[in-house]
């Protein structure tokens, strides 16, 4: 009887000893935990909560944590993207409204200051400020744009439209431009109508900044084509050049806001870098998608896909 009680009692001072045991292990694990999760935020590394246990609750809650870890990691990475964006985009911004403003202010002050200009010479003034306005306007016209996208405050009407017909007009509204630049022009638009839903101004301007863009950037081909094809489900809209175009490290970034190549900040290559941005966001908003490829003096094709409409 002794005996069994010995072993009875040795016994429950065994369980107790291990429950002990597994508790300190516990606490000193989400010690642990505790103090990694403090130095990782204040820290503000890249690191993750790592622990040998055989606690399947604490095993489940670790994973939570470091999901929650990569999420603060990458809402810390977009901020830190975004703010040099920001700051990228004031200066730019300055630049961009700087210049025209510049001329506009040097031409009125010759025009009050120099009373031996002629009609002629105080006209020839005086257009010069009204385009380098019109510039500021415009630029100004499409910041408000891009705001009104990225806030969602724009009321689309969305209706059925006929692509190949939109595309043609598009295309021949820049034709006397084209042909008066030495541009050829390369035009495949199926003859059947092509339909989708979407908003006619939106797809005449995102048409519009893609053929500019092409002119702009792909002057030196000398040609410049558009094409629409399709399968069951989609259309796709291919606006192409063979200029100097877009070097790979530079792919990814053309959609991005106030986003410029180097050389586009000359006069040559002048743009606010908006117009990509405002072409993505409008894409999107009618429920497509943009993609760019490049080969430099070869092809440089910007595609937009859409849903076919069969009805």
């Amino acid at each position: 009887m002794n005996i069994l009680l010995g072993s009875i009692i040795f016994i429950l001072l065994t369980v107790v000893l291990l429950q002990v045991k597994a508790a300190r292990k516990k606490q000193a694990d989400l010690q642990y935990v505790r103090e990694k999760l403090s130095q990782i935020l204040t820290e503000k590394t890249d690191e993750k909560l790592i622990i040998q246990t055989d606690d399947a609750n604490l095993k489940l809650l670790l994973i939570e944590m470091n999901r929650l870890l990569e999420h603060n990691q990458k809402v810390v990475a977009n901020y830190n993207k975004t703010e040099i964006a920001m700051r990228k985009m004031l200066s730019n911004i300055s630049h961009d409204l700087k210049t025209p403003l510049t001329v506009v202010l040097g031409c009125i002050e010759i025009v009050l200051e120099d009373s031996s200009l002629s009609d002629n010479e105080r006209k020839a003034l005086l257009e010069k400020v009204n385009r380098k306005s019109q510039e500021v306007l415009n630029l100004i016209n499409k910041f408000f744009d891009l705001a009104k996208l990225e806030s969602g405050d724009r009321d689309m009407h969305i209706c059925r439209l006929d692509i190949n017909e939109i595309c043609r007009n598009n295309i021949l509204s820049f034709y006397d431009m084209l042909t008066s630049k030495g541009f050829d022009v390369d035009v495949s638009i199926p003859d059947q109508p092509l339909y989708i839903f979407a908003n006619e101004t939106a797809i005449d301007r995102i048409l519009q900044n893609l053929i500019s863009n092409a002119i702009r950037y792909g002057s030196d081909g000398n040609i410049i084509g558009i094409e629409v094809r399709y399968d069951e489900e989609a259309i796709f809209i291919d606006i192409w050049d063979r200029g100097k175009g877009i070097q790979a490290s530079h792919k990814d970034r053309v959609f991005d806001r106030m986003y410029t190549l180097e050389d586009s900040r000359n006069k040559q290559y002048q743009g606010s870098g908006l117009g990509l941005t405002i072409t993505k966001r409008l894409v999107e908003e009618i429920g497509g998608e943009i993609s760019l490829s490049s080969i430099p003096f070869e092809k440089t094709m910007f595609t937009i896909k859409l849903k076919r409409v069969t009805y």
